[in-house]
This record gives structure tokens, sequence and C-alpha cells, in this order.
């Protein structure tokens, strides 16, 4: 079970030894932000923080009639836990969201399991037939991705990437306590013992040598989730990164002299108005050229590498790749 932190509740205390300080490590999750974003359409958005998101993705779904209730049944609100096997820490510093669903679909029946009531009957109907429940399950977050996630995860990645680098500075800069010092203002590093405040778990644990996988996730604001289960799987902390109340933000992005003498006014004019996902119609009435003349821009730029394409039920949205990202920034 994954549990989120809070202003209540008792303290949990992580010890760590040498071992673990050594094994501690950093990994992005495409699958955790999948099931921490559904938590968000589910109300659990209390500041509002993703509020543009919500607006633009909710039209979406309902466009797309995708029938989210495989997942959504298994993600309580305003319950803070989630069942362990729904999003199992990442093995490798930047999984593809294939990969980790390959893992949902081999989880073994026994980790098949939650303790919150509110889920129990989508854990049951996957413990009847895992097979069937786990292969449902997959498509439907796949697809989920595809309209909610995947126009949106360049900048999603930019942002805790850059994160990652930020705290492995501070590592190399004074080791475990510096790296902890400003992750969340209620946990505290002392003495080789790594404490935070929680509703649901608390008590002293000790990570066994398996080192602590820290994950920063745009969707878990302002909460801290922590899986400490001694089992096979390593102890995980997902957190807010740096930055995350920015996000959605709207970002004007003019484009330089530079970009459009190598791509063209045109395509970097384009490429600037794709701070947010957009479909070909609307960059048309923004940048005042035909549908026709956007499309065969927009090809260009796709065969480049610099733009993806994304069908939500009639509409297709473009979004800018990591590589445009960082050509429009620079």
């Amino acid at each position: 079970m994954v549990q989120d932190r809070t202003s209540e509740g008792g303290r949990l205390e992580i010890g760590f030894t040498a071992e673990d300080v050594a094994r501690t490590r950093f990994a992005v999750s495409p699958l955790w932000e999948v099931v921490a974003s559904v938590r968000v359409l589910k109300r659990a958005d209390v500041l509002g923080m993703h509020r543009r998101w919500t607006e633009q993705v909710r039209p979406l779904l309902a466009a797309a009639k995708l029938d989210l209730a495989p997942l959504s049944s298994l993600i309580a609100v305003p319950t803070p836990g989630i069942p362990g096997f729904l999003a199992p820490p990442p093995t490798t510093p930047q999984p593809s969201l294939e990969v980790e669903l390959a893992a949902l679909r081999s989880t073994p029946r026994h980790l098949l399991r939650t303790t919150t009531t509110e889920v129990e009957q989508g854990v049951a109907a996957l413990r009847a037939d895992p097979d069937l429940g786990l292969g449902r399950l997959t498509e439907v977050i796949a697809a989920y991705w595809e309209v909610a996630i995947a126009p949106h995860w360049p900048r999603i990645l930019t942002l805790v990437e850059g994160d990652i680098l930020y705290r492995a500075k501070r590592f190399a800069e004074g080791g475990a306590r510096r790296l902890f010092d400003d992750l969340d203002p209620q946990l505290t590093w002392d003495s080789g013992t790594l404490q935070l405040v929680q509703r649901r778990v608390r008590g002293a644990h000790t990570l066994g040598g398996r080192g602590l996988l820290l994950v920063p996730s745009v969707f878990v604001s302002p909460r801290i989730f922590s899986y400490v289960r001694s089992d096979e799987r390593q102890p995980t902390l997902r957190y807010p990164p740096r930055g995350v109340g920015t996000l959605w933000e709207p970002r004007p992005q003019p484009y330089s002299d530079a970009l459009a003498g190598v791509l063209g006014r045109t395509r970097a004019l384009l490429l600037a108005e794709l701070a947010a996902p957009a479909s070909t119609t609307d960059l048309a009435r923004r940048i005042g050229l035909s549908a026709g003349g956007v499309s065969q821009h927009l090809t260009a730029l796709r065969a480049a590498g610099l733009v993806t394409a994304h069908r939500t039920g009639r509409v297709v949205l473009y979004a800018r790749t990591s590589v445009a990202e960082a050509l429009v920034a620079s």
C-alpha cells in the first residue's frame, strides 16, 4: 500500500545504514503519474494546482469515451492509500510506460491485495482472473496515457528531470542531510534517520540494505507518498518537485531569430505556440494560416522529431518533443 504524508497523524522514521545511503537513487515513473493524475481528476487536487490541466483533459476524455472504471476503481479519494501493485517502484532511472505496464501485467497473484476497503472490490476482481483483469487494466492505462498525459509529458519530464539534477547536486555538496534538507517542510534528516509525518503509516522502519528510491511526481503535490513494506520491492518516496506550482501556467515563448533561421519563421512560430498541446485548427486560428498549411508544417516537424501527435476521439493534439522543448528554451 502506497500511503500519503499529511500534517495529521504520527511520525514515520526510516533508518539508513551506509549501504542504504549507497543504494539510494532517483527514478521517473510514467505509470505513477497516470495513477496520481487519476486521483486529481477524482477531486483530490484540494489546492487547485492542476486546474488548467483538468479543464483541458476532462472534455478530451469525455470525447474519447474511455471507460476508466478498471483503473479508477482501484484509486480511492479522499482515502490516501493506493494498492502497491498498481505502481511498482521503477527498476531503472527512466522506464517507458510500456516497460512499466509489462511489469504490471506480470504482477504475482499474492501481491494483488489492499488494506483500503474502498478499493477491495476492484482488487478482488483482479484476483479472480489476474490475466484478464491485468490485461484490461493495462489497456485502459495506455489509452488514458495517450489522451491525458502523453501530450504533456515533455513538459512534465523537463520539470522532474530538473529536480533530479538539482538534488543530485545537493547530495554532492553535502551528502544525505543536504539532499533531504529542502525536499519537504515536514521531512527531516537526523543522525541517519529520515523522519516524516504520516497519517496511516508510522513507527520505525529500516531499509534492509535496499536503499531508498526517490521519485519526483507532479501529481502528488502537496503530499509525499511512501512505500516502505518489507517485501522484495525497493522502499519508495514519491514527492512533488520544485516548481510544480508553475507547471501549467501559460508561458509565452517567442521564437528566436536563430531558430527561425534554421526552421523557417512559420515552423519556429508553431513550436513556440505548442507550449501546450493544440490541434491543427487551434494553431491555424492563432497564427493566421490555413489548416492545410499548418498540417503540412506539422508533418515536417514530426518527421524531424520535433512534434508528436496524439489522437483523442476525433481530435488530434500536437505537442513538442523533449528535443523541441530544449530548442525553444535555448
